[in-house]
């Protein structure tokens, strides 16, 4: 019987390694960034396409290709439902993507029915007018807000009850503000939003730190707060938290990928791996500050567990607000 055990557990132990090396880099590789281009999710994908490149990491470029639809519902679906086991394709992640899987915004898919890879940054929400706004602090803004909601249109990439609504309906609730009465106008995508307030079609722009540094380069675009614990480091310290404004409201937003349910053990270990070195490199460092994400390193298990308790602590605020149930 002993000899038998050893048998089976050097058999085990034999097929795993073989699994293991089978595991090769990726021949054709592609990263989905559900939504249209311009937004947090571009940037998401953009991110890894370049690092990987510049680090050598894959033998071809990276495709970035866009799947919108439902603010990241589609893809959810495509890749559970008809690509499950594609070893190179992986999709983009964000909070708000977690947010609306709280509030089963993905259909009959739920949070344990996709394979959570890896965290590889943060941003924070954040509140945007035009640079020639009336409002200079985020105190003028709800006072202006308050005093007549149907005058301030705030403009995001998503519908109302995700995390760019949720971030306005908590500032809206601690300035004493029906968080029903603000007047709110829903895009597909980071992008449009901020070319509907350049164009003077909306008031206020709540989304993502990162999704502002190239228009705050060309000066046309005033952020009034971050919702960061505290000021963000280099050359965005000017900006004040909401909290320092007395508005006591926090939003973190983690980026990251995930890969179908049906991708081998051995595959995913290829690209945990991969990300782990990755994510130690000068060139993907340089890439990640250069788009505004802050550092934050998760992968594997420890990150699946993470996914799955942001999800319940996202249902219960959603609940606050009569989101979910």
């Amino acid at each position: 019987m002993k000899k038998t055990g050893l048998l089976v557990l050097a058999s085990s132990l034999l097929a795993f390694s073989v699994t293991s090396a089978l595991a090769e880099v990726p021949q054709r590789t592609e990263c989905i960034a559900p939504a249209k281009p311009g937004g947090g999710f571009d940037l998401t994908c953009k991110l890894i396409q370049v690092s990987m490149q510049e680090t050598g990491q894959l033998t071809s470029p990276m495709r970035v290709t866009y799947m919108p639809g439902g603010v990241g519902a589609v893809a959810y679906n495509a890749i559970i439902a008809q690509r499950p086991a594609e070893a190179g394709t992986l999709v983009a992640f964000s909070g708000g993507s977690l947010l609306n899987l709280s509030q089963g915004k993905f259909g009959r898919y739920s949070v344990d029915d996709v394979k959570w890879l890896a965290a590889v940054g943060t941003d924070y929400g954040m509140v945007a007018v035009r640079a020639d706004a009336p409002w200079k602090t985020l105190g003028e803004l709800m006072e202006a807000m308050k005093n007549d909601p149907n005058k301030v249109v705030v403009g995001a990439g998503a519908s109302i009850g995700s995390q760019d609504w949720m971030k306005t309906a908590l500032l809206a609730r601690e300035a004493g503000i029906d968080p029903r009465k603000m007047r709110y106008v829903a895009f597909e995508g980071g992008g449009e939003p901020v070319t509907a307030l350049l164009g003077n079609h909306i008031q206020v722009v709540s989304g993502d730190m990162s999704e502002m540094v190239p228009h705050l380069q060309g000066g046309k675009m005033r952020v009034l707060a971050v919702m960061s614990d505290k000021r963000l480091p280099g050359n965005l310290a000017d900006i004040p938290t909401a909290k320092e404004q007395g508005f006591n409201v926090e939003w973190p937003v983690i980026r990251g990928y995930y890969l179908g349910p049906k991708v081998s053990d051995a595959e995913y270990q290829w690209w945990e791996d991969s990300f782990k070195k990755l994510v130690a490199t000068k060139e993907f460092q340089q890439q990640r500050d250069a788009r505004g994400l802050f550092e934050f390193n998760m992968f594997g298990s420890e990150l699946d567990a993470y996914v799955k308790k942001q999800v319940a602590d996202y249902r219960e605020k959603a609940k606050s607000f009569g989101l979910a149930k």
